[in-house]
Formats: C-alpha cells, sequence, structure tokens
C-alpha cells in the first residue's frame, strides 16, 4: 500500500492545477486553517488545493483529493503492501541517515562532493544544454503518448516540461555555495525526520508518514529555490475564471507563472455527493480500483 500511497500523493499533487475537489474534512479530523476556508465551488476548491500545497500539507492535499471513502481505505490499508526491508537495505538506510545526521555532515559531505563537482564542470557542463534537450524530448513524447490524460492536461504539461528545461539549461547546479546551501537543508531535514533504520520509517503510520511528507517536501522547496525555483511564486500566482458550471459539470481556466512563463490550463470537474472533483483524475482513480482484483488473482 506504500507504494500506491505516493502514487496518489503525486496524483493530489497534479490535482493543484488540473483537477480539483471540493469537500469537508473526514469526521475525526481536524481541519487545516487552509482547508477551513474552503468554500463550495469548483474554483475555491481549486485554490484550497492550492493553499494546502503552498503549506506543504500533503495529508491534508490528499484527504482534500480523494472522495471520502477512497481516502479512508487509502488509511485503512496504509502499510500492507510492504515487503520486509532487505539486510543490504536496512544497512544502506542506517548507513545514509548516520552520515545526514552527523555533527560535522555539512563539512564532511561537500568535502566528499568537493571533487564530483569539479569533474562534472570540466566533463559535462558544456554538454548539460544537450542532455537536458533529450530528457526534454523524451517527456514530451512519453506525455503525448499517455492514456490518461486529456488533451488540455497534455499541453499543460507540455508547456511545464519546456520551462523546466529551459530553467535546468540556465541553471549550474554545481555552484559551491548554492551546493552547501542544499546540503546544509538535505542535513536538517534528516535531523528533524528523526529516523534511524529503514524498519522505523516503514512502521510510520499514516499519519506520522504525512508528517514526514511535509517535511520533505519542505526541503524539496527550499532546494529547488537556492537554484531561483520559487514553487511558492508559482502557486501565488494562480488565478482561476469559471468557463461553464450546470451543476454537475464544471470547466475551469487557471492561469498562472511557473519560472516567469506564463501558463494556462483547463481542469474540467464533476459534482458528487456536493463535491467537486477532477473529471478525468476521478475517472483513473475508478480504473485503478477496478484493476485491483485482477491484479491480485494474477499475485495470487
Amino acid at each position: 500500500m506504500f507504494a500506491k500511497s505516493l502514487r496518489i500523493a503525486g496524483l493530489a499533487l497534479s490535482l493543484v492545477v488540473a483537477t480539483a475537489c471540493s469537500k469537508e474534512t473526514p469526521s475525526g479530523e481536524a481541519a487545516s486553517p487552509a482547508a477551513a476556508k474552503s468554500a463550495e465551488g469548483p474554483e475555491a476548491a481549486i485554490h484550497t488545493s492550492v493553499a494546502l500545497l503552498k503549506a506543504g500539507d500533503i495529508g491534508g492535499l490528499i484527504a482534500h483529493s480523494l472522495p471520502p471513502a477512497d481516502y479512508a481505505k487509502v488509511k485503512a490499508e496504509w502499510g500492507q503492501d510492504q515487503d520486509p526491508p532487505t539486510d543490504e537495505e536496512r544497512a544502506q538506510f542506517a548507513e545514509m541517515m548516520a552520515k545526514l545526521t552527523a555533527p560535522d555532515a555539512e563539512q564532511t559531505l561537500y568535502a566528499e562532493i568537493e571533487p564530483q563537482l569539479t569533474a562534472f564542470d570540466a566533463q559535462y557542463q558544456q554538454q548539460l544544454p544537450m542532455y537536458v534537450n533529450m530528457g526534454r524530448g523524451f517527456l514530451r513524447s512519453t506525455i503525448q503518448q499517455s492514456k490518461d490524460l486529456a488533451e488540455a492536461e497534455k499541453n499543460q504539461a507540455l508547456a511545464a516540461i519546456d520551462a523546466l528545461a529551459d530553467w535546468m539549461q540556465n541553471t549550474r547546479f554545481t555552484d559551491p555555495d548554492k551546493v552547501k546551501q542544499v546540503i546544509a537543508i538535505a542535513t536538517a531535514t534528516a535531523r528533524d525526520m528523526k529516523l534511524t533504520t529503514i524498519d522505523e520509517a516503514r512502521a510510520l503510520s499514516y499519519e506520522d508518514a504525512m508528517q514526514k511528507g511535509q517535511l520533505v517536501f519542505q526541503a524539496i522547496k527550499r532546494t529547488v529555490a537556492v537554484y531561483g525555483f520559487s514553487i511558492d511564486d508559482t502557486l501565488d500566482s494562480v488565478k482561476t475564471t469559471l468557463v461553464s458550471n450546470d451543476g454537475n459539470n464544471a470547466k475551469v481556466k487557471i492561469d498562472y507563472t511557473l519560472l516567469g512563463k506564463p501558463l494556462t490550463a483547463e481542469a474540467e470537474m464533476v459534482q458528487r455527493d456536493n463535491a467537486w472533483y477532477g473529471k478525468n483524475a476521478l475517472e483513473k482513480l475508478e480504473r485503478d480500483a477496478a484493476a485491483e482484483p485482477a491484479v491480485a488473482a494474477g499475485e495470487g
């Protein structure tokens, strides 16, 4: 279930600009400040998702992005499909956490990385645009062939890929000062995680795992910000315009700025039980749920 929940988390993140839902927080759970401000309607739903993501509230975003029954199922099945870690995985995890949380971790890690930075600059820095363009082409091809994305979602994803690729081409990731900042973020986050073994990580409850996920997401935001990519600026730039709404189906135009480039998307949503959900995302969830019995039968 861990891997599936990660996929659901990724889906929830994608809902921020492509799809959304609007509903009350599930019974028994405290509403987050962002969720408490949520109002009915497709536009308000999108802005609530944006606020949850900006706060790094991954658990809240997943709860906001799934129908109550599906969300309850995710929580109930958390961790059930995990294979026991191998001795090698245990050793690797323990070594990594010990290195990241050591008192002199920042200095030790940079001393290990510095020669690699110099070698990379000498061998690959000039070739980086070529590699980025190769990756750009692969991702564009993958998006264009996807059967899970509508045409509008494909166009949005392609525009975002181009913006990110341009950013990567013009960013020197090996800059020593910036690398030191990134190492400091990584070590601080590892210490805040308070995990020393992979078994501790695997034993986390759903709620605890979501809290750890919030730490990781905030670290990712701080890391890319070091290189000039402000995720918060992108989220703050989101503006919505209701295109149509017949009470059961709605379309919302979403304008936002990614790395200085204005982009536009259109979200198709449907209402079920007084809640708004992304049409394509909901259909994908239903397909995945229908496929689960067949997968289980095949494994048996």
